[in-house]
């Protein structure tokens, strides 16, 4: 069980204004390449890098995947547990159970679209986003706490928008 796949692409875009003096927001997309669902995807390291790269001293990051079937959340990257979350999510909504959505959203799939209605339920349950503090220029988690992007669906291409809400340090951006 990995948390991370070595094949995972991440690509950093930037989006809406660079940061100035006193109080801004700055907005980032990562596209992530996901391999399978459930899969979760620590992408920690990658939230931190734009926090460095775009100079924020205090504020907070909303980390928010722009998905219905792919969910935002912070755990423990810890594999045993990673793999009993994973469990849990088919055991609370079974994939092979007949959800309605399945029978009429993906009566002809189209692009490849596969039947995924315990993909929107489970992403129910989870949620689309996660508020981090930041102080000092490092996000404020706990010792044990990751960002994680969690797939429920399959492989394919994802985007993670992080906005960045706080205080810049004096002359960054100028």
């Amino acid at each position: 069980m990995q948390t991370d796949s070595p094949a995972r692409t991440v690509q950093v875009d930037g989006l809406g204004a660079q940061p100035g003096s006193g109080m801004q927001v700055v907005s980032r997309a990562l596209h992530i390449r996901t391999e399978r669902g459930p899969q979760f995807i620590d992408i920690t390291a990658d939230v931190q890098e734009v926090i460095d790269g775009a100079g924020i001293r205090d504020g907070f990051a909303l980390v928010f995947s722009r998905h219905t079937t792919a969910a935002v959340r912070i755990n423990e990257a810890e594999p045993h547990l990673i793999a009993d979350m994973e469990q849990m999510l088919e055991a609370v909504i079974p994939s092979c159970n007949d959800y309605a959505h399945n029978r009429y959203a993906h009566a002809e799939p189209v692009n490849g679209d596969r039947p995924n209605g315990h993909s929107h339920c489970q992403h129910l349950l989870l949620g689309a986003s996660e508020a981090v503090p930041i102080a000092g220029g490092r996000l404020m988690i706990g010792a044990w706490q990751r960002v994680f992007l969690v797939e429920l669906d399959h492989g394919r291409d994802r985007e993670v928008i992080i906005n960045l809400v706080g205080a810049w340090g004096p002359g960054h951006g100028q």
